[in-house]
């Protein structure tokens, strides 16, 4: 049997590849914004329904730079139960993340606790859309207007969805994603972030190009975080193939809660039924006294046929030793249940359907 892991990278065939990069060998442009940049960043503002992109070398400078570039001072409301690169974000850019505990159903932040950690000293609230799952953006985007708060959403997990049909990436003040190559729409690597106001586009092109504008024109301080040309040229072809890729994907979604739904001890991902999913993971929570089982062993009986799923996400950012002593993870009490119980099985659009049965069997079977 070939390994399975968790993810699979999507590519177009290389023919459609190569035929999008020829371009690049006539004219050497192979990054500082180039035409695939350009038309990539386009191509995504009108696919996305948002009135701005700008484009990043990966999803984490995404939500770096949105931050600094909002020049925020003081804490930051966010979730530990994200990828380290949240919580890493608003760390380095000396702020304070305060942690928000999660909605026990979709897993994102849970608003009947936000609005007893704001303080005078909260400038922001950075939310994280998990799994496709969608945060409570009615009760976020009133309890920030209430108290004047800025709203960066971590959309890294939501590419291509709408939200009562509007395009996730429209709400908020900013909306960062991730192009990673294990993400639904990869670039290979790369990110981007949609937003309204044009100002903030100013500033995050200052900070992804040196605050460069002309040959003798540099107008402030910034980094280096643009999308090069092939990575561009990738998200051109992938883009083209994105809905056929999510179709697929739900295909493997649907054959694993044919043979998981209903199942005592374990609790499925929630279908919410205004959001139009991209199908980008599929989690399982384990009950140990329900099921018979936990999580840890599931895992470990998987990789035993060299099948790799993830304990995602897990540890918690707010338990990291890079945190030592910083943080309590007690204050938190759902995420860090689901944390120790959640195992995201592979997923991917060319997941062959007899591979989820055989997936579904062992983790079944691991019932002790």
């Amino acid at each position: 049997m070939n390994k399975i892991l968790v993810t699979r990278s999507s590519m177009p065939e290389l023919d459609e590849y190569i035929n999008e990069i020829k371009e690049i060998w006539d004219t050497h442009w192979m990054t500082n914004m180039g035409p695939k940049h350009m038309q990539l960043q386009e191509a995504l503002r009108s696919f996305m329904g948002v009135e701005n992109v700008e484009l990043f070398t990966n999803g984490h400078m995404a939500i770096e730079l949105t931050l600094q570039a909002m020049n925020l001072r003081g804490e930051v409301i966010t979730t530990p139960f994200t990828f380290a690169s949240t919580t890493h974000a608003i760390v380095r850019n000396g702020l304070e993340p305060v942690f928000c505990d999660i909605d026990p159903v979709t897993f994102t932040m849970d608003t009947g606790k936000l609005e007893g950690l704001i303080t005078e000293r909260t400038c922001a609230i950075l939310p994280v859309h998990v799994y496709g799952n969608v945060c409570n953006i009615e009760e976020i985007d009133g309890i920030a207007r209430k108290y004047g708060l800025r709203v960066i959403y971590d959309a890294c997990h939501t590419f291509g969805e709408t939200y009562k049909g509007t395009g996730v990436g429209c709400f908020g003040d900013a909306s960062c994603f991730s192009f990673h190559a294990t993400k639904v729409f990869n670039t290979i690597e790369g990110g981007a972030v949609s937003f309204h106001d044009k100002r903030l586009g100013d500033a995050l092109y200052d900070l992804k190009n040196f605050g460069i504008h002309g040959p003798e024109e540099v107008s402030a301080v910034g980094a280096n975080a643009k999308m090069n040309e092939f990575c561009a040229a990738m998200g051109l072809c992938n883009l083209r193939h994105l809905q056929d890729e999510i179709s697929k994907r739900k295909a493997v979604a649907e054959r694993y809660r044919s043979h998981l739904a209903g199942v005592e001890g374990l609790q499925l991902n929630v279908v919410q039924p205004e959001v139009t999913s991209n199908y980008a993971y599929f989690p399982v929570v384990f009950n140990e006294q329900l099921f018979g089982s936990d999580r840890d062993h599931a895992y470990d009986a998987l990789a035993e046929h060299d099948i790799h799923a993830r304990k995602y996400f897990y540890p918690l950012t707010s338990t990291y030793s890079a945190f030592h002593g910083k943080y309590n993870a007690l204050e938190t009490p759902v995420a860090l249940q689901v944390s120790k119980r959640v195992l995201t099985l592979p997923m991917y659009a060319d997941l062959a359907l007899e591979d989820v049965d055989r997936i579904c069997e062992i983790v079944l079977s691991s019932r002790k």
